[in-house]
């Protein structure tokens, strides 16, 4: 094999996909052959980020020297791994982007599960009760002795364990020996002939300390390459354990032990979602947000704690096709906070900067890691919970799927703001409250015919906020002024009148001091962040995905200056007052006939 090119966790995951029927059969859809109605092309099925995706491919394989470039059998005459890792490089874009990875990514594309991994010198106190559950769901289960140098791999100990090589945990079994109970695990080598020779292997004396017929039960469950091995000496010999837990769609119908499933597909974009992680306080409350309500403890009867299992898993998406720009995969991570007695039973809040600042997080991700997913088993109290993803800094930008696996019944949904606006009663101005002053400035700004203008208010205002040092602008557009004079303009004149220019007046100088309290380093212009708390304090409610859009119209490098941030409020303002006009019966949503439609988006 290319010494460039390494996809041997491709391997080791195709091996553990043929100890199980029906997911193989889920992978390769039954019925192809090389013989009956051969057409030189195959189907296989891998699930891709929460659907399952088709993909066809030739017969035709890469090879140098008469023989198979990458996966091969050793006889050299079975072509359905190579096939499989063939259609699996066309999913992701290359058979250089399947170079380098992880079992567990492999047990995912393969199932639509969710993998979770053990080191086993940090192995938690209860790993066989989860070996144990994972085994009951048809779980597939992986583990391997890690290489220290290029020379380990793939080397025998003195006991015939393979270093750096994939092996499956098939069973885990108490048996009652010498008077004490000994917990007992089974491994496979998917090579079949090499097996451990140690204590409880296949001829070991301590066999003939047990039961004879849970002996021969025991014995005549296994394959070959099969052996028992004590749990401690399991943990003492592997380094680590994979563990790819199923969803519902992967198992038989008739079993009924398997995870609760519910997927989020989020995404993290600079300037709006894009917050980082708990370091960058004043960014990280704009990462997306989700909230989980656990409703049932386990059943556990070893266990006196009342908790909930659940699993959290973060994938980002599509990273692999990104390696070609010199781009690959972010470092992902995640914290849960609990959800305070105020904000309990509400879906439709995103809680901001306060909040962060003042509550620690009961759980998180074991840590922050450039993997395609992050997963943690995780146990808390029935309660309602919220869980942030995020990269490791902010501004990376990426797709991904938030997966949450729940033992029993729970409640999930994102907490995102309701979309609302609540405008002051500004009161009727009358011409004859307009104070002498005001008249003055009117009467010389505004000519002889006594209306400002679209062209004579951007003049106007770009006088105004050039005297104003602080503030940071390229200056008023003829665009964004002739907004303004629509939202204004109520004789349909397409100018404004004193009351209607000092009615725009009042509305500048009151976003002007909005503009300055939310410039909170004092830099003359918002960050993006920064705008999103400053619209909230204008009245307008806003949930992500229109932030994202308000940020990518009115921002440039996720900075806003004073003259974008005025004409954002503008169109939010004239597009909020024309869908209340529109909707009478105050319902929440209106009906428009094509004459309303290009009035209200030609003219807004």
């Amino acid at each position: 094999m290319d010494e460039a090119y390494s996809d041997c966790w491709l391997l080791a995951a195709i091996a553990s996909l043929t100890l199980n029927e029906k997911l193989l059969n889920r992978v390769v859809p039954h019925g192809q052959t090389f013989q009956d109605n051969y057409a030189g092309i195959f189907h296989f099925q891998f699930w891709q980020f929460g659907e399952w995706v088709d993909v066809v491919i030739d017969d035709r394989l890469p090879v140098k020297d008469g023989e198979l470039m990458f996966v091969h059998s050793a006889e050299g005459n079975e072509f359905w791994s190579a096939l499989i890792e063939k259609a699996y490089a066309k999913l992701t874009g290359s058979y250089e982007a399947l170079s380098g990875g992880s079992t567990t990514e492999g047990f995912e594309d393969f199932t639509g599960g969710v993998a979770e991994m053990y080191e086993l010198r940090k192995a938690p106190k209860d790993l066989h009760r989860i070996i144990g559950k994972a085994l009951e769901r048809g779980s597939l289960l992986g583990c391997s002795i890690d290489i220290t140098s290029a020379f380990d791999m793939e080397a025998v100990t003195f006991k015939k364990l393979v270093k750096g090589h994939a092996y499956s945990v098939t069973g885990l079994k108490q048996v009652n020996y010498r008077g004490q109970t000994e917990r007992l695990i089974r491994i496979r080598n998917p090579w079949g002939q090499i097996e451990w020779t140690g204590a409880w292997s296949d001829n070991s004396p301590e066999w003939d300390a047990i039961d004879s017929s849970e002996r021969e039960d025991m014995h005549c469950r296994m394959e070959d390459g099969e052996f028992w091995m004590s749990f401690q000496e399991f943990l003492r010999q592997f380094s680590r354990l994979e563990i790819c837990n199923l969803t519902a769609d992967a198992l038989s119908e008739d079993n009924q032990s398997f995870w609760n499933t519910v997927k989020f597909d989020g995404g993290w974009r600079r300037g709006s979602t894009a917050g980082g992680c708990r370091n960058h306080p004043n960014t990280y409350w704009i990462n997306p947000q989700y909230k989980i309500t656990l409703l049932e403890e386990d059943d556990d009867p070893e266990d006196n704690e009342v908790a909930c299992s659940f699993l959290v898993a973060l994938m980002q998406k599509d990273r692999r096709r990104y390696r070609r720009q010199g781009q690959d995969m972010h470092t992902i991570g995640f914290a849960i906070y609990e959800i305070p007695e105020e904000f309990k039973g509400s879906q439709n809040v995103h809680l901001k900067k306060d909040f962060f600042l003042h509550h620690s997080s009961c759980a998180r991700s074991e840590t922050f890691i450039n993997l395609r997913e992050v997963s943690t088993r995780l146990r808390l109290p029935p309660g309602e919970y919220l869980v942030v993803p995020s990269t490791f800094e902010p501004g990376k930008e990426a797709d991904f799927v938030l997966r949450i696996f729940t033992e029993k019944q729970s409640d999930t949904e994102e907490m995102d703001d309701d979309v609302v606006a609540t405008f002051e009663d500004e009161g009727e101005i009358l011409e004859c409250d307009i104070d002498d002053s005001f008249r003055a400035m009117f009467a010389q700004l505004s000519g002889e015919d006594m209306e400002i203008s679209v062209c004579e208010l951007r003049t106007i205002l770009n006088r105004v906020v050039s005297k104003h040092r602080d503030l940071k602008t390229d200056g008023f557009s003829m665009e964004s002024c002739r907004g303004m004079v629509c939202l204004m303009d109520k004789d349909g004149s397409a100018r404004l009148g004193i009351v209607e220019f000092q009615s725009l007046w009042n509305k500048i100088r009151k976003w002007l001091g909005i503009f300055r309290q939310f410039d909170m380093d004092k830099s003359g212009c918002m960050s993006s962040y920064e705008m999103r708390l400053a619209l909230e304090s204008a009245g307008f409610k806003l949930n992500n995905r229109l932030n994202q859009v308000l940020v990518a119209r009115y921002a440039e490098n996720e900075v806003i200056d004073f003259d974008n941030f005025v004409c954002c409020l503008v169109k939010l303002e004239a597009m909020f007052k024309a869908f209340q006009e529109l909707d009478r019966e105050n319902t929440g949503t209106v009906e428009l006939n094509i004459t309303e439609w290009l009035y209200m988006t030609m003219c807004g």
